[in-house]
């Protein structure tokens, strides 16, 4: 920056030219000035609301008093300090890391005090991280709970809005959100995006786990429907006595227990849009009647009713069963089948894609470091080397099972093979039933690579090691010459 030393009759007074080149650096590229934070705090020391600021590394820059009293230090004490020094709960390390600001959060204080706080991130130009800034809405739940209360009839009125509007819209996903280019997802996502663009019913294939509901959030996402409703039934977790009034609707009085007025079904508020039926492979014959007749004539009475309701509407049903199996054992009807099996889409397996296992990984990670507040953005080579070669019976929602696991497990920023369950870890090593010490060869290979995953873990500390695995530090020392890990 350019001394102000000389810089004319505006800036003859010593005292200010001296605090505006008392610099306080910041990083490289900017700088502020002890005049500036001198004049931040007299702008914000009068306002009642705790204000804080941090820089790129987490350290406070400026705290206003009444802030600084809330926490219970003095604010000389806190300024330049690490804001996890002054509270040890904070998120503010992690919230700068992710770059994503948190809004009216609930918060506890290392001091044991609740509120509800703001924690906002400052980006430059570039998209990075200059500074955070934290504010607390309420010092105590006691003034939140007043306001909802205060409007806890307007609050009520919002959900139900809310709940009708995700009901009605339901559709979140889109193609971008199904990840993977490896060529039969390629070739998936071809058939899908057709599938979208036309007027059929559409029928979609796969194995539990495979992101079947995804596929149909995007197809209706992207369909000439989309600004209309997208209502998702899963007739698995709908008792069979319950699917018929769920799906069609009841009339008042029509049955013991019926909601007075009556109840508008399924298939109803679809109307003009797109209804998913998951796991259509467990519907109960008797409601495979009434479906097929609906796709036929596009009508269908309430339970209890005699009003013919006319509607228009798109099917998307989706099962993880062979249903020409369920056919064959007249558990499906074939007339059913095909006339929902216009536009079939099959998701292959995650096993048969492997190419698309490291970006579904690192996605998955990003997802769950967001979720979990735990900020994990690295996996090893080795781990992923696992990971690709596990068959993954559970495909896209088992990975993420174990990915959430391993990010519980890990106290680095990396997954490592020690963070993975034995089953994946140990899944390649077979018997040879030709060889005598086979046996032991597995052991001895096992027990290597458990020893040798521990230490790099450990960063080769020893005495952490024997801890974890349970065995002595002279038993340690002794295989770790056996194996050659030294």
């Amino acid at each position: 920056m350019t001394s102000l030393k000389n810089g004319g009759d505006s800036f003859k007074d010593t005292k200010y030219v001296q605090k505006m080149n008392n610099l306080v650096e910041i990083d490289n590229d900017t700088v502020l000035t002890e005049y500036l934070v001198d004049m931040l705090h007299k702008i914000f020391d009068p306002l009642p609301v705790p204000l804080i600021l941090i820089d790129k590394d987490s350290r406070v820059r400026m705290i206003n008093q009444v802030f600084a009293d809330f926490l219970g230090f003095s604010k000389s004490y806190i300024i330049g300090k690490p804001v996890a020094e002054i509270d040890k709960n904070t998120r503010f390390p992690f919230v700068l890391k992710t770059k994503k600001s948190e809004i009216a959060w609930k918060h506890k204080f290392g001091n044991g005090r609740t509120a509800i706080v703001h924690r906002i991130v400052v980006l430059d130009d570039q998209g990075e991280v200059k500074y955070g800034v934290g504010m607390v809405l309420f010092e105590d739940l006691d003034q939140f709970k007043d306001i909802i209360e205060k409007n806890k009839l307007l609050e009520n009125e919002v959900h139900l809005y809310k709940s009708q509007l995700k009901e009605m819209y339901g559709a979140k996903y889109s193609w971008d959100t199904i990840i993977g280019n490896s060529p039969k997802m390629s070739q998936t996502k071809f058939i899908a995006k057709r599938a979208a663009q036309s007027i059929s019913n559409v029928l979609i294939l796969g194995e539990s786990g495979t992101g079947k509901e995804l596929f149909a959030h995007a197809i209706h996402n992207d369909s000439n429907r989309s600004h209309m409703p997208f209502i998702k039934v899963n007739c698995a977790a709908i008792p069979s006595e319950l699917l018929e009034s769920e799906l069609f609707g009841y009339e008042d009085g029509a049955f013991t227990g019926a909601k007075k007025g009556g109840k508008i079904g399924k298939f109803e508020l679809a109307n003009g849009g797109s209804i998913f039926l998951d796991e259509i492979g467990d519907m109960p014959l008797k409601m495979q009647a009434k479906l097929l007749r609906v796709l036929q004539e596009r009508e269908f009475e309430r339970v209890g009713g005699n009003r013919t309701i006319k509607i228009d509407l798109r099917v998307i049903a989706a099962t993880n069963k062979d249903l020409q199996r369920l056919i064959a054992e007249g558990n499906f009807r074939e007339d059913l089948y095909y006339r929902l099996n216009v536009m079939t889409i099959e998701i292959p397996p995650l096993r048969e894609r492997v190419e698309d296992i490291e970006e579904i990984t690192i996605k998955l990670m990003e997802k769950l470091s967001n979720q979990l507040g735990i900020y994990v953005p690295k996996i090893s080579k080795k781990a992923l080397e696992l990971l690709k070669s596990y068959s993954w019976p559970g495909n896209v929602r088992e990975l993420e099972n174990v990915l959430e696991r391993a990010i519980n497990l890990t106290e680095t920023d990396t997954i490592l093979p020690i963070h993975l369950p034995l089953y994946i870890t140990q899944n390649k090593r077979k018997i040879d039933p030709n060889s005598i010490d086979s046996l032991q060869n597995l052991l001895e290979q096992t027990e290597r690579e458990a020893i040798k995953s521990c230490l790099e873990y450990t960063n080769g500390n020893k005495l952490k090691t024997a801890k974890i695995l349970n065995i002595s530090r002279t038993n340690l020392y002794s295989k770790i010459e056996k194996y050659g890990l030294e």
